[in-house]
């Protein structure tokens, strides 16, 4: 069942159904919002917050203006500005999932490249954050990204461009091994 016969299921009385989208959808939302957040405690609690808001709007969803999963990450992407509004982040660590090490001299490396990666994320703007948690980290079309903001494919490019840009200043020093662009180790795809 795609999702879309999944939420007709859903509408029509069977509740149950959502447990389907919800392990469909679960790593990317959690992997956005980790992204967007970092501290685990609060991960936890707005990944189930995007979920219940999700499920008690989801007779508002229409599959005409954007896939599922981008109205999720809607949603996740508007928790996490509020919560992010209401409280002043530190930096945290990321989840041994999202990276890789192999030995310990790598698993001390990447700890300092999260480390320093978690600060240049935390000192950027949320609309530059959130651009490149979306394009790089889940490999969000930019398309997809600039209707989700709201905002011109232009404005993604431009906040994709300077985020890079501010990453590349900032983590220079550092030698990454690119597992990905900046050295995360992206979740494997919902199945």
């Amino acid at each position: 069942m795609n999702d879309e016969q999944i939420i007709e299921r859903v509408l029509v009385g069977d509740t149950e159904a959502y447990r389907l989208l919800v392990e469909r959808h679960e790593r990317s939302v959690f992997g956005f919002v980790h992204g967007m957040v970092r501290n685990m405690s609060d991960v936890e609690d707005l990944a189930q917050e995007v979920f219940i808001a999700a499920f008690k709007n989801l007779g508002s969803f229409d599959a005409r203006r954007a896939k599922f999963s981008t109205w999720l990450l809607t949603i996740a992407h508007n928790r996490c500005c509020n919560h992010l509004k209401r409280r002043s982040v530190k930096s945290g660590e990321m989840s041994d999932v999202m990276c890789g090490a192999a030995s310990p001299d790598a698993a001390a490396a990447n700890r300092e490249m999260r480390n320093r990666l978690d600060e240049a994320l935390n000192s950027m703007s949320i609309e530059q954050r959130t651009a490149f948690i979306l394009a790089e980290i889940q490999q969000i079309p930019l398309a997809e990204i600039a209707a989700m903001e709201g905002i011109p494919l232009g404005t993604v490019k431009s906040r994709l461009s300077r985020a890079k840009e501010r990453l590349r200043r900032e983590l220079k020093d550092l030698q990454l091994v690119e597992t990905d662009r900046v050295g995360y180790q992206r979740p494997e795809p919902p199945s």
